[in-house]
């Protein structure tokens, strides 16, 4: 009997291979590119953001992205911070522990990293950032803001700061509540997303 294929990460900010995807999400049709992405890229590459693939029988099933505080889409403040941007594995890849394996890789790639933030969603309409999941990947929630999307209805919903600390002095992070209503423009399927469209600075209220 053949042994069964073992899935491989890949980091695509080192290779050619499956460049397409610094710039979409591995979910959904491609989308068009989006200029601060792309000026997001060319700014944090060189500052330590990655961004890597999951694969299984060379097809993509999951991935996450990852920088230092200073280069982050997240508006989180710390001393020698690593934060989880983004991780994601497709539904259809579920119960093989891959959202595991891809923090696995980054912690163990990060090992210098006093400790590692993220953000994580409650209440909010969708699948992405849930606040259980991150939970269950070890995070810890340090703060919250309740918030209102301008644009999407009235349907409150929680933003937490989350942390897990990976050395035993470890300092917890921080955040800029008010940079965080303005919302993400380098990521457009993100949650957060502020449309280049949307005039106003802040897509979000606070309750």
């Amino acid at each position: 009997m053949k042994p069964a294929p073992q899935p491989r990460i890949i980091d695509i900010t080192k290779t050619e291979e499956y460049k397409k995807y610094l710039s979409r999400c591995i979910t959904g049709p491609p989308s068009k590119q989006c200029k601060k992405r792309a000026e997001y890229l060319e700014k944090t590459i060189p500052r330590g953001f990655h961004k890597k693939l999951l694969l299984l029988n060379e097809q993509v099933m999951g991935q996450i992205e990852y920088s230092p505080a200073e280069a982050s889409y997240y508006p989180i403040i710390g001393d020698n911070v690593m934060v989880l941007n983004c991780i994601w594995v497709l539904r259809k890849a579920g119960g093989h522990d891959f959202g595991k394996r891809l923090l696995e890789d980054m912690m163990a790639c990060e090992k210098e990293a006093s400790c590692f933030a993220t953000v994580a969603l409650e209440n909010h309409w969708s699948p992405w950032f849930r606040k259980d999941q991150m939970e269950k990947l070890g995070f810890i929630p340090l703060d919250s803001i309740t918030v209102v999307h301008k644009t999407k209805g009235k349907q409150a919903f929680k933003i937490y700061l989350m942390w897990r600390p990976n050395t035993r002095n470890a300092k917890p992070p921080a955040w800029n509540k008010q940079k965080l209503l303005e919302g993400i423009t380098s990521c457009t399927a993100h949650p957060l997303y502020h449309p280049q469209t949307y005039a106003p600075r802040q897509i979000f209220q606070e309750q």
